[in-house]
């Protein structure tokens, strides 16, 4: 349930009763602090600087109008005028006994259901995944993962760069090498395949020269170079798959959208752009000018779609990918999870794709962009040698740190359930890390904070979800047994019920904003609350047994939405630790 949805309707019909506009914005939202109740509604000071009245004479005139009878028990007015709600214990019970009874923690799924197009990952063909994958993968993989459980029809698009004119280099080196090696290469060799292909391209001219032709031929459709391509392809595919299932990311090779895929719309989409008067020739090439955007000098910036020898540029293929996610996929909404590096050029794709009509102002397209992940220097996180580093390496290296951490912690744990503990500690581990930051800002990747298991961590959360379980086993007691109803009479408890309640407007956010961050602060906020709940209201040890029924409800929806949310993160659990 979402009770800020609920609370805003209220507030809105109170505005309009005491004289706002129809379109007036209540703006609830959850209090900071307790001392200012659960909700508060700020948006009476605005509503009466339109009507010329004092905010607090308005907010009377609201709260006169407001009926929260059986949800409030305390409605006051603070400072110039904003609204304090403070919820009733009995509103609270119930909806936590409701909760508590639902597999989904109580939250409903979305009335009006969208399609949305979500990209993210973007790995390269014959290059082998490294760390800069890393955050458009698990950011992109939670968003995708959030706007399913919330029923959304969620169409994952991995915009692998599968084109180009280095494919005719790598096409001439993968001939060469199954000429001499008759058998295939493996792919924990791609790097290195990459670089002598490169090597091979630049100092061989008759090699350069077959390179160049390869391409030609591979761009008009040549059987030979378009199977040779596709193995390619189906390598590397192949390897990052198993990179995607070993870090719990849910993309499959059904969501590989190529940049090849839009490659037959992009004369099409050149000739309309000339066409509309939207792209003119300038210098041999074809030009889009954007008043929107400015150059040095002050003038229209070019933005090129066509180079004078016929060839495309990525924001070409960007204008058909914008145009193909609403005329082929029919999205209601797309979202692109690349680093912020990449901002203006989506804007000017964008900006073409509106002009011409391609995408409608109704459906958004919306660049969520991320920081870079830094080393404890500062700098971009690199190998010490200064090479990037590959992605296989960094999830084997949170592995190994694990498997010592949880060892120390469980030397008796039998081998088969220490490796899986190892996988979803570290795994987990590396993955919160990155999503309990804001995805805006740079973030310093740290070991030691990481896998610690105090704090905002992957290894205390899901210590927190393995002790909530241990509640239930040493109550001996299992879901089906706890059939009295639930009773709020402690402020600890109306505080974890009133937080466990807000799971719903938590999920909300972080599908309208893609800010997993959001996720891991509301659950590490109800970790702490359960934590001191546990330590101040006796459950195994209640007073009696609707008491203990009563917490153990709290404890069970704990639990629940501790999973769940977690899972929305792509953040395995576990039952013991």
């Amino acid at each position: 349930m979402n009770i800020q949805a609920l609370l805003s309707d209220k507030v809105s019909q109170a505005l309009i009763a005491a004289g706002a506009p129809a379109d007036c914005e209540p703006q609830v939202r959850q209090s900071a602090k307790a001392q200012f109740g659960d909700y508060q509604a700020n948006g009476v000071m605005a509503v009466a600087k339109k009507l010329g009245m004092p905010p607090r004479q308005l907010a009377e005139q609201v709260i006169a109008s407001l009926d929260l009878t059986g949800i409030a028990a305390k409605v006051e007015i603070a400072g110039p005028g904003f609204i304090n709600i403070f919820l009733d214990p009995v509103f609270l019970a119930l909806r936590v006994d409701e909760a508590a009874a639902s597999d989904r923690a109580g939250v409903t799924k979305v009335a009006q259901p969208q399609t949305v197009v979500v990209d993210y990952s973007a790995p390269n063909v014959a290059k082998e995944m490294h760390v800069g994958h890393v955050r458009s993968t698990i950011i992109g993989d939670a968003a995708v993962r959030t706007l399913e459980f919330l029923g959304h029809k969620v169409i994952r698009a991995n915009h692998v760069g599968d084109w180009g004119t280095q494919f005719g280099m790598l096409i001439a080196f993968l001939e060469k090498q199954q000429n001499e090696n008759a058998g295939d290469m493996a792919l924990a060799d791609l790097e290195n395949f990459y670089r002598e292909a490169k090597k091979h391209y630049d100092e061989d001219a008759e090699f350069a020269e077959r390179a160049r032709a390869y391409v030609v031929k591979l761009q008009g459709g040549d059987e030979y170079c378009r199977q040779m391509w596709r193995k390619l392809v189906d390598i590397t595919m192949t390897q990052n798959q198993l990179t995607y299932e070993r870090m719990n990311v849910t993309l499959t090779r059904d969501d590989v959208m190529g940049e090849s895929l839009y490659n037959p719309m992009l004369p099409g989409i050149v000739a309309d752009l000339k066409e509309k008067g939207l792209a003119t020739e300038s210098e041999g090439a074809t030009v889009v000018f954007l008043d929107e955007y400015k150059n040095k000098e002050g003038e229209p910036m070019g933005v090129i779609i066509q180079k004078k020898d016929g060839g495309y540029l990525y924001t070409t293929t960007d204008i058909a990918c914008a145009k193909y996610r609403y005329e082929t996929l029919h999205a209601d909404r797309v979202l692109y999870y690349i680093d912020s590096r990449q901002h203006q050029h989506l804007m000017q794709a964008w900006t073409i794709v509106r002009k011409a009509g391609y995408v409608p102002d109704s459906v958004p397209l919306e660049h969520h962009m991320f920081g870079m992940m830094l080393g404890k220097d500062g700098k971009p996180f690199k190998t010490r040698a200064g090479g990037t580093i590959k992605l296989t390496e960094l999830l084997d290296e949170a592995m190994e740190r694990a498997r010592r951490l949880v060892g120390e912690k469980n030397p008796d744990m039998p081998a088969d359930e220490l490796e899986k503990l190892a996988d979803a500690v570290g795994i987990g581990a590396v993955k919160y890390a990155d999503l309990s930051k804001s995805r805006t800002t740079d973030y310093v990747f740290d070991w030691d904070n990481m896998l610690a298991f105090e704090g905002n961590t992957a290894p205390y959360m899901q210590y927190a979800y393995t002790r909530v379980l241990s509640v239930f086993r040493k109550a001996g007691v299992d879901e089906s047994s706890l059939t009295a109803p639930v009773t709020i009479t402690e402020d600890r408890e109306a505080a974890l019920a009133a937080r466990l309640l807000q799971f719903e407007e938590t999920l909300t956010t972080v599908a309208r904003e893609g800010t997993p961050h959001v996720m891991c602060a509301y659950l590490y906020d109800v970790a702490g609350l359960f934590s001191g709940f546990y330590e101040h209201c006796p459950i195994l040890s209640a007073g009696s047994d609707a008491v203990r029924q009563s917490r153990l409800k709290l404890a069970l929806l704990t639990a629940k939405t501790l999973k769940l949310g977690l899972d929305t993160l792509g953040i395995k659990t576990v039952e013991r630790m």
